[in-house]
């Protein structure tokens, strides 16, 4: 089993910035990728980034590239989410979860988070 704990969530306004935590403990070696999700209320959970564990590669949704970026720390198992320039269409609950491939959708990753808030003020 692989349990996660996200963190670092908030309110900020239009323009500011938020780094949120993914941390992982268990059966990490299971993981391949690690992907951060968005579930805004009322819409689908939507994909936001990933990055693979071994070698870092990463992927964004074409919304927050240049804006967002991922990185990992291997000696803490800790995932990150560093987000910029934050919109409120970026409000949402973010979720990180774990895969043993490289897809953007929600069905092909296993282990999920609790999520954390993160709220954007116009």
């Amino acid at each position: 089993q692989v349990q996660l704990v996200e963190s670092g969530g908030g309110l900020v306004q239009a323009g500011g910035s938020l780094r949120l935590s993914c941390a992982a403990s268990g059966r990490t070696f299971s993981k391949y990728a690690i992907g951060w999700f968005r579930q805004a209320p009322g819409k689908e959970r939507e994909f936001v980034a990933r990055i693979t564990w071994s070698f870092g590669d990463t992927h964004y949704v074409d919304s927050v590239k240049g804006r967002f970026t991922i990185s990992r720390d291997n000696a803490k198992n800790t995932v990150y989410l560093q987000m910029n320039s934050l919109k409120p269409e970026d409000t949402a609950v973010y979720y990180c979860a774990t895969t043993q491939t490289l897809g953007v959708a929600a069905r092909q990753y296993d282990y999920w988070g609790q999520g954390t808030q993160v709220t954007v003020s116009s």
